[in-house]
């Protein structure tokens, strides 16, 4: 028989060895990311990683050795978690006060709005499970596929459902990217540059739709997106720790919890659901507002975070199948195409409402 040591170093290669599968997946999906076409379409690496893993689990993953699955599973479950925490270093405290509190109102106002209207419009109206309306509704309010990714282990999403509203994102925000600069150019939007940045950040999907979005009209435009956007960004912390308390208060009804962990008792179970990582999410945003980490250091910091939600992103294509979205039908795009509408006109009126006419 094997030692108990042995068992647990076979096991560990094998885990080695799935990281190191969707590691290479993640570094392709870096690549494809910089080549000039799909770097003009403002495609992140989550983005072009979500793709590639995709394209593999509808192809060749029954060529996956079994063994190397927890590998792959880590990479969207364990991996997740330490990429959101790390996400923090991208933001300071100090942001809130170059936008004002003007920016961080409409970011407040359409993410609350977006994501509560979404969250009631996909599971009263549509009938969709509440962990995909929810998803859904994360993508379009906070911050595109990152928001996804950090709200799925809150409300233990399955993996399928986290790709379809990850494709909502890519689907909305590109066309947010080029509709926004769009209306401005001619003339259709009576906003400054400023409160355009302001509009651009409080309402589009992905970090890098609202850099692309705001540099098309000034760089004043695209400064205040990106700022208002993070600011947007760290908003999701609240969110998940809201989150987090009303999911464990009231279980999903779909069956997703099994009998076992309902049984537990309830302040332990509470515990165990609440997203402690939204926590040290906000301790990095801290830490990152002192100063005290060297900007080289953060810059190499936010480039393995970029790397590890790559590898997620990866992950997460690698476990979704065809035949499991064709189940889900049609419902997440046209729910996300609603949210896009009220997002581009809503977000207009409380930007206006907020900055002022012609702010």
């Amino acid at each position: 028989m094997q030692s108990t040591s042995a068992v647990f170093n076979e096991k560990t290669v094998h885990l080695l060895n799935g990281l190191l599968f969707v590691a290479l997946f993640a570094s392709t999906a870096w690549q494809l990311s910089q080549w000039g076409y799909v770097a003009s379409l403002g495609l992140s690496p989550l983005i072009v990683g979500i793709a590639l893993g995709i394209s593999y689990g509808n192809t060749l993953r029954g060529h996956l050795p079994a063994n190397w699955l927890p590998g792959v599973l880590y990479s969207s479950r364990g991996l997740l978690r330490a990429a959101i925490v790390l996400y923090g270093f991208r933001l300071t405290f100090q942001d809130l006060a170059r936008v004002g509190l003007d920016g961080f109102a409409v970011g407040a106002i359409m993410l609350t709005t977006t994501f509560l209207g979404g969250t009631l419009l996909g599971t009263k109206v549509f009938g969709m499970p509440r962990r995909l309306a929810m998803l859904t509704a994360a993508g379009s309010a906070v911050c595109g596929a990152a928001a996804v990714l950090a709200v799925e282990p809150v409300v233990k999403a399955k993996s399928h459902e986290s790709s379809i509203a990850v494709g909502t994102v890519v689907v909305f925000g590109t066309l947010a990217m080029f509709v926004y600069p769009a209306l401005y150019n001619h003339g259709l939007l009576d906003l400054t540059q400023r409160g355009y940045g302001m509009f651009v950040g409080g309402t589009i999907h992905e970090v890098a739709h609202a850099v692309a979005a705001g540099r098309a009209v000034s760089s004043v435009a695209g400064d205040t997106a990106v700022i208002t956007k993070m600011l947007r960004v760290m908003l999701i912390a609240p969110l998940l720790v809201l989150l987090g308390v009303w999911v464990a208060r009231f279980p999903d009804k779909d069956g997703h919890a099994d009998a076992a962990k309902a049984s537990r008792a309830k302040r332990g179970h509470n515990l165990r659901s609440f997203p402690w990582f939204a926590l040290l999410f906000i301790a990095c945003i801290g830490i990152n507002s002192l100063g005290i980490v060297p900007p080289k250091a953060v810059s190499r910091i936010n480039d393995l975070d970029i790397f590890l939600l790559t590898m997620a992103m990866c992950a997460l294509g690698m476990e979704t199948s065809w035949s499991k979205v064709r189940l889900v039908g049609p419902k997440p795009f046209v729910l996300a195409g609603l949210l896009f509408v009220w997002l581009a006109a809503g977000g207009y009126a409380v930007t206006r409402a907020i900055v002022g006419i012609g702010g």
